[in-house]
């Protein structure tokens, strides 16, 4: 766990509840475990998981509302190659810790909170701070710790402002961890556009590459800026379209690929079949050069999904993911069947090699040829 500003952040969350009265207060919990068998070394793992969390607000006026939350993650995992070669991990860790200020067109939120934004579903350029897995039944993703301010006009514009501090872990498409000691900052407009919306994003943060190979290969480096800015644009037109771009530029005092343009185009389409049919799919490609204008480097990535209810209770659902520099599938089957309470999900994948397509990190991630088993229980 870090120290610094969580114990800030829960301390101030603590002064503020003590001198609010007539707060109300909620208690909810997820509860999950899972057992995945692969052809991989280990060749299976079985994990636990519990995320309790505990959530508050209360009327200051009319209009205000003061509102808050914090969360745990709590995990074991064990990975088994044999009877004699078991391993695994315990931890306890913050999940969401954060306070918020809102009215009916004004928000400010600070703490570790999920900040996640943009058009595409399971390629997206956009996923500057968050790890979202799409074929992750939790929909876990690890939080950032900064302030976020959303004001909504009337008509629908949005503005985004945010500063973020104390990040040093790797998030989406990062491949070099922040300074956590030098304040990121950044905002997004957000703007209905006919049928749909667009929007347009910036970001600027410091990067450290000290403790990292890339470090290590260029010594004289030291931190150095990065700035990037995201279009992005979705509208129902007869089927859905998007897409979502971004451009980063590093300062990079070595003459190496400065600039990194990532671009998704998407579709969807509900089939009038059965009980409907729903295909999406994204096109990803990403350059990566020493000038703006160049195109250096190319990465293409192709991505389906297919989701079909079986009956009130059942859905199965596809996945695959095509890298075209590495010519391989990572294709993933699921069936689902959600209770009330209860959810009972398996997957069968076949996942090659350490490719772009599985960006997620998540601790029951598929990699490898295999199955998995997840029990899931929200209370």
């Amino acid at each position: 766990m870090r120290h610094t500003v969580p114990t800030l952040v829960s301390t101030i969350i603590l002064h503020v509840w003590a001198g609010v009265q007539a707060a109300d207060v909620g208690f909810r919990g997820q509860l999950s475990s899972w057992a995945t068998m692969t052809d991989g070394n280990p060749a299976a793992q079985v994990g636990l998981r519990y995320i309790p969390e505990l959530s508050a607000s209360t009327r200051l006026s009319d209009t205000w509302e003061l509102s808050g939350e914090a969360a745990v993650d709590a995990n074991l995992y064990r990975w088994i190659d044999s009877a004699d070669d078991i391993s695994g991990e315990e931890s306890v860790d913050w999940y969401r810790l954060w306070l918020r200020l809102s009215s009916p067109q004004f928000e400010t939120r600070v703490g570790l909170q999920k900040i996640s934004f943009g058009s595409a579903s399971l390629l997206r350029p956009l996923m500057w701070f968050d790890t979202l897995d799409p074929r992750d039944p939790l929909q876990l993703t690890d939080g950032v710790y900064g302030v976020l301010n959303r004001y909504t006009f009337q008509n629908n514009v949005n503005i985004w402002l945010w500063g973020l501090y104390d990040n040093d872990e790797l998030r989406g498409w990062d491949t070099l961890p922040s300074d956590n000691h030098t304040p990121e900052w950044g905002g997004r407009i957000q703007t209905p556009a006919g049928p749909g919306e667009a929007g347009l994003s910036v970001h600027h943060r410091q990067v450290d590459p000290d403790a990292t190979p890339f470090g290590a290969a260029y010594p004289g480096q030291g931190e150095f800026a990065e700035d990037r800015i995201g279009l992005d644009g979705k509208w129902d037109v007869g089927v859905g379209l998007w897409f979502e771009g971004v451009m980063t530029r590093q300062a990079l005092d070595h003459p190496l690929a400065r600039y990194r343009k990532q671009l998704t185009v998407g579709s969807d389409y509900t089939f009038d079949v059965g009980s409907g049919l729903h295909l999406l799919g994204e096109q990803y490609v990403s350059h990566t050069t020493d000038e703006l204008a160049g195109l250096g480097d190319y990465y293409p990535i192709t991505a389906f999904s297919c989701d079909y209810p079986l009956s009130l209770f059942d859905t199965l659902a596809a996945y695959t993911y095509y890298d075209w520099d590495g010519n391989t599938w990572s294709p993933s089957l699921e069936w689902r069947r959600i209770y009330d309470r209860w959810q009972i999900n398996v997957s069968v994948f076949h996942t090659i090699g350490e490719s772009q397509a599985d960006l997620y990190g998540n601790s029951a991630a598929m990699s490898g040829t295999g199955v998995r088993l997840m029990l899931i229980f929200n209370h």
